[in-house]
């Protein structure tokens, strides 16, 4: 027996109107947008505001997943930069370190072995394979010579560091051994100069040490730096070669030949000392005139007896005397020398005219041309001036100099000397025989009146002699030994 659901009623005036006093749902939702469950719908200002934060939730969260990746590969690029830059660096100094080590036929080595071997295998070419091993062979014996210690200590010692042209000139090497154990022996190098001294030392027993000699060249004038003394390993076909510096640099100038000129041989500058000048001086040697008392003079000049007669206060007036301040110009362009023997006789003639006038005590100023820089668009008017505070000094000096087809011409130089060195009494001009007389009288007027104009030309075996043109004497030296004679020959005449 089924049963059915009961059956609502029908009502005709339609549903049942709500109680008075009451509302419905609906109207309820009208004024105050809510249902009864308190849940909103669209429309509703709470509902807005819910989904627009719900919106900016996502948004950030997705800002935040796309921010997160993208820092990730920031820092991961960081991370492959850095490391890249520290590879690189360390990969340079290893092929740095390695670069001096391995010669050039050692990086060949290196090649030919891999390949050699490699090659060889997979073609099936014995040959090829027998020259990697052979290869492979050399590198490992070149790496077993470059094991060993370095327990020893090594010292320079240079007993001169001035000499002259010509003169013996040696330097010593010593290597101890400080430790108890016996060391092999070792190669030691020395750079001299432009050359190398090779010593080939022996092993040493604990507390043992061992020194050799060295001679060092001196046929030309310059600087010669000696050392750093360095000891070296190495195979004997030369694959690697491993260099250690024990030492510093030490320089040895080789100075100019110079030759001595006795005092009684420079009467020439001696004879104008003293001499009186048109120059007046209110104290001095030479009397010159009275004349009447100024403001400022000094009451010791006052001459006693012509004031009692003329009743008024009379000075004396000196002529100022001359001193000796000898300039000594070397002209340094190629132009006014033929050979360079002739130079180098020029240097020998400037570095034994300063150094007697130093050892003499006499005011003295030794110039010489500067040089024009290659790009220059002009020339340059210049000199140089070289210390004359000691005879070492000058000639250290000199022993640097050295012509050029950039530097200034006789004249030139001593139109600039003229200029700028004050109270010049006797001027030296030292040049080659391709210099005129034309071009020796133009540099000599380029000197105040009254400067007494010595030129010097340095002829190599040219028999000496002596030309007088108007103020300007020229002498003639063809060996640093005529210097005298000549100097004392114009002194007489």
């Amino acid at each position: 027996m089924s049963t059915s659901p009961p059956r609502m009623k029908s009502h005709p005036e339609g549903p049942k109107k709500p109680p008075r006093g009451r509302t419905t749902g609906s109207s309820s939702q009208t004024r105050t947008g809510r249902t009864r469950g308190g849940a909103t719908r669209p429309g509703d200002a709470r509902f807005d505001s819910a989904f627009e934060t719900g919106t900016q939730g996502l948004t950030n969260a997705r800002t935040r997943i796309v921010g997160d990746r993208t820092g990730f590969v920031a820092d991961v690029m960081v991370f492959g930069v850095r490391s890249w830059r520290i590879g690189r660096r360390v990969l340079g100094r290893g092929f740095e370190a390695a670069s001096g080590v391995i010669r050039p036929l050692g990086w060949a080595m290196l090649i030919v072995a891999p390949v050699g071997l490699v090659v060889g295998y997979l073609l099936g070419w014995l040959e090829l394979a027998v020259i990697g091993f052979a290869a492979v062979v050399l590198l490992v014996v070149a790496a077993l010579a470059l094991i060993g210690r370095n327990a020893f200590r090594v010292s320079l010692d240079v007993p001169h560091d001035r000499v002259t042209v010509g003169e013996p000139a040696s330097g010593r090497v010593v290597v101890a051994n400080p430790t108890r154990r016996r060391i092999l022996g070792v190669s030691v190098e020395v750079p001299v100069g432009p050359g190398v001294a090779e010593i080939n030392l022996p092993g040493l027993r604990g507390g043992d040490e061992v020194s050799d000699e060295f001679a060092v060249p001196t046929t030309k004038r310059g600087v010669i730096r000696v050392g750093p003394v360095r000891t070296v390993r190495g195979d004997p076909i030369g694959l690697v070669r491993r260099e250690l510096e024990w030492t510093g640099v030490t320089e040895l100038f080789v100075h100019p030949r110079t030759i001595g000129i006795p005092s009684t041989s420079t009467g020439l500058i001696r004879d104008l000392e003293g001499n009186p000048t048109r120059d007046l001086s209110p104290s001095d040697i030479s009397f010159h005139a009275l004349r009447e008392y100024q403001p400022g003079d000094e009451r010791r000049n006052i001459h006693w007896k012509s004031t009692a007669k003329t009743g008024t206060y009379m000075v004396r007036q000196f002529e100022e005397s001359r001193r000796s301040h000898l300039v000594i110009a070397l002209s340094l362009a190629n132009a006014d020398f033929a050979t360079e023997d002739e130079f180098e006789l020029a240097v020998s003639v400037t570095g034994s005219l300063g150094a007697r006038a130093i050892r003499d005590a006499r005011e003295v100023s030794v110039v010489v041309s500067e040089k024009t820089p290659e790009f220059a668009k002009r020339k340059i008017f210049a000199i140089k001036t070289l210390s004359t505070l000691t005879r070492s000094r000058l000639l250290d000096d000199l022993a640097v100099v050295e012509y050029a087809e950039s530097a200034l011409a006789i004249t030139d130089v001593a139109r600039v000397a003229g200029d700028q060195v004050s109270g010049i009494s006797v001027a030296f001009l030292v040049v080659g025989s391709t210099t005129s007389l034309t071009e020796m009288r133009a540099a000599a007027m380029q000197f105040p009146l009254g400067v007494e104009a010595i030129a010097i030309v340095c002829d190599p075996e040219a028999v000496p002699g002596m030309t007088r043109i108007s103020d300007l004497t020229v002498l003639t030296v063809g060996y640093l030994e005529d210097l005298q004679k000549s100097l004392a020959r114009a002194a007489a005449v």
